[in-house]
C-alpha cells in the first residue's frame, strides 16, 4: 500500500536547513517528490518563516508551489472543532490533522507530542529512530 503524506511546516523548514537525519533524507525526499501535499497553515507559517531572508523568498516560494495545498474548508472546520472538543492542542495542528483525517493522509512532523493526541491520525517522525 502506497502512503500518502501531509507535511508539518517544520519538516519543511529542517528540510530547506538541511536538518533532516541523513538516515532519513530519502524517504524525505521521495515524499517532497511523490506525496507533496500541505495544508493552507503550512504554506501561510513557512512563507511567513521569520528567519527566511530575503534572497532565499524566492526560492521557497518556488519549493512551496510544488505542494498540493489543502484549503480550509466545512469538512475540515468541523473535523477541526471535532478535535478540539476532545483534546488541547492549538488551532493549526488542529487543522492540519483535520485535514490528514479527512483525506486518508500521515502526517510527517517532528510535533508527536501534539498530534498524538488525535485519534485515529497517521503518523511519520523522520526524527523518530524506529
Amino acid at each position: 500500500m502506497e502512503y500518502k503524506y501531509l507535511i508539518d511546516t517544520n519538516i519543511i523548514i529542517y528540510y530547506l536547513d538541511n536538518k533532516i537525519p541523513q538516515q532519513e533524507i530519502n524517504k524525505v525526499e521521495d515524499i517532497f517528490k511523490n506525496s507533496f501535499n500541505i495544508s493552507t497553515i503550512t504554506k501561510i507559517e513557512v512563507l511567513g518563516w521569520h528567519k527566511i531572508e530575503e534572497h532565499e523568498i524566492i526560492k521557497v516560494v518556488k519549493f512551496i508551489n510544488n505542494a498540493k495545498v489543502f484549503y480550509i474548508d466545512h469538512d475540515i472546520e468541523q473535523k477541526s472543532t471535532e478535535i478540539k472538543q476532545k483534546c488541547k492542542i492549538a488551532t493549526p495542528d488542529r487543522i492540519i490533522g483535520a485535514t490528514a483525517l479527512l483525506n486518508n493522509l500521515t502526517v510527517v512532523s517532528r510535533n508527536y507530542k501534539d498530534f498524538k493526541k488525535i485519534e485515529g491520525l497517521k503518523f511519520y517522525n523522520p526524527f523518530e529512530k524506529v
